[in-house]
């Protein structure tokens, strides 16, 4: 049996400013950082005494989540760019109103981009891809994941072995500081049990 949680970062600068988060490289706050810890203890309290393999995004906001758990579990954190949160291109660096004012293209299906050097979904879900493989064969027991909203609600898709076109429809989001749990039997099927979870931060 494999195990899989995924981590939401927790509490970003970006969060709090007005800033687009995207592939802007924010820190987390104070908050976030003792939210990060609180999870670290949570997850230690689940995975104490087994071998677990820890993938982060390498933008600062996920890996400093990822550093509160690493350090915990002593165990050494995997950057992933594939991780990172879904670029919006020319809206990085920007203000949230910016973005608002100079949106290009209203975002209806997984191949509208927001910006003419944005991701789109299907663009996201095209780079997750070989990662989530990657994982699913992977030999080790418990994976942590620690990534962004965005990218994870892909990543929920891949799990349930839904297809992109999903996403046109319905989506699978979490909070910042959220915990998901999955599921892999020896048989193959695959279950949640645990997504969203924000008990972890408390």
């Amino acid at each position: 049996m494999k195990q899989i949680f995924t981590v939401q970062h927790t509490q970003s600068e970006h969060h709090v400013n007005g800033m687009v988060g995207s592939w802007t490289d924010w820190n987390l706050t104070e908050l976030g950082k003792q939210q990060a810890d609180r999870i670290a203890e949570k997850l230690k309290q689940e995975l104490s005494g087994k071998e677990v393999a820890l993938y982060t995004s390498d933008l600062k906001r996920a890996r400093q989540t990822a550093d509160s758990i690493a350090d915990l579990l002593q165990v050494a954190p995997i950057e992933a760019p594939e991780l990172r949160e879904r670029n919006l291109g020319k809206c990085c660096g920007k203000s949230v109103q910016w973005l608002r004012e100079n949106l290009e293209c209203n975002e209806k299906t997984v191949d509208d981009r927001l910006f003419s050097d944005a991701e789109s979904r299907r663009d996201e879900w095209n780079r997750l891809r070989p990662f989530f493989d990657r994982v699913m064969a992977d030999d080790s027991e418990n994976i942590v994941i620690v990534s962004h909203g965005d990218l994870l609600s892909v990543f929920n898709a891949m799990f349930l072995g839904l297809d992109v076109e999903f996403m046109n429809s319905c989506e699978l989001f979490g909070f910042a500081g959220s915990v998901s749990q999955m599921i892999v039997r020896d048989d193959g099927k695959r279950m949640i049990r645990r997504i969203g979870d924000m008990s972890f931060v408390k």
